[in-house]
């Protein structure tokens, strides 16, 4: 188990190593670094692909405590300079998105080229969050129950009956029965509570790819049309008819193209 001691966690990563252009990776609520698993599959060995779980997920060792985006993106820096990775394309899905573009704020010297999966730089509104807190404390009221575990599983991956999304409910639906409702109720807090980062947008210059699935519940497509059009030097929006919120998890075969694409160019 590869463990960097950054920040007072202990955060887990993969590197596959090599000479070429470094991206790190940064998740999506409820899920892991896994998740990219279909995008490190096409770019491994061209590109130096980074991967971590963010705190309350995955592997990382975290210490219990509070914690927000912005320790998130802390993180991803940490672990750069623990790699001495001095700058990296870096690709956001979600909550992983939402801690890309506080990172490409604050360290702008440090991104290279981003890439925005199901995300948005504005907040969730109150009635989403009413839901999403709901959800957060019944999980650590009574766990993970199949209410829970059925609809987190039908807004991320998508229906169970459909042909790319069932396969994913085998493989995600077993993670979540082992998250711990404390681990849920700061996860959810550091999504909920964040800060409304939509008037900053014109200061991110760096080239931009956003990327959306059409038949996104978790984010609809309005928020990430409204991301292109705010990013000064975005490339364009990639839209995923069909797709939920983990449009790569998917519909790799779109999303991996576009990718490439963008990373030949930028990246």
């Amino acid at each position: 188990m590869t463990i960097a001691e950054l920040n007072n966690q202990g955060i887990y990563f993969e590197d596959s190593g090599g000479n070429g252009s470094p991206i790190v990776f940064m998740h999506g609520f409820l899920m892991d670094h896994e998740m990219f698993d279909p995008q490190v599959a096409v770019l491994t060995p061209r590109y130096r692909c980074v991967r971590f779980d963010a705190r309350a997920f995955g592997q990382t060792q975290w210490d219990g405590q509070p914690f927000t985006l912005h320790d998130t993106a802390a993180d991803c820096i940490g672990l750069m300079d623990h790699l001495k990775i001095a700058k990296a394309t870096i690709i956001g899905m979600s909550q992983g998105g939402f801690a890309a573009l506080r990172l490409a704020l604050k360290h702008p010297d440090r991104v290279k080229a981003l890439v925005l999966i199901a995300t948005q730089a504005g907040t969730d509104g109150e009635e989403f969050n009413v839901g999403f807190r709901g959800m957060r404390d019944t999980w650590r009221e009574h766990g993970p129950i199949p209410d829970l575990l059925e609809g987190n599983a039908n807004m991320i991956l998508g229906p169970k009956e459909g042909k790319e999304t069932g396969p994913l409910w085998e493989k995600w639906i077993p993670k979540w029965q082992n998250q711990a409702g404390e681990r849920i109720f700061h996860a959810v807090n550091n999504c909920a509570d964040r800060d409304d980062i939509t008037e900053q947008m014109e200061q991110i210059t760096i080239p931009s790819l956003v990327i959306h699935g059409e038949a996104d519940e978790g984010a609809p497509i309005s928020v990430g049309e409204a991301l292109d059009k705010a990013l000064p030097n975005s490339k364009g929006l990639l839209r995923v008819p069909g797709a939920s919120h983990a449009v790569n998890l998917s519909h790799p075969q779109a999303v991996n193209s576009s990718l490439v694409e963008f990373l030949n160019e930028y990246g």
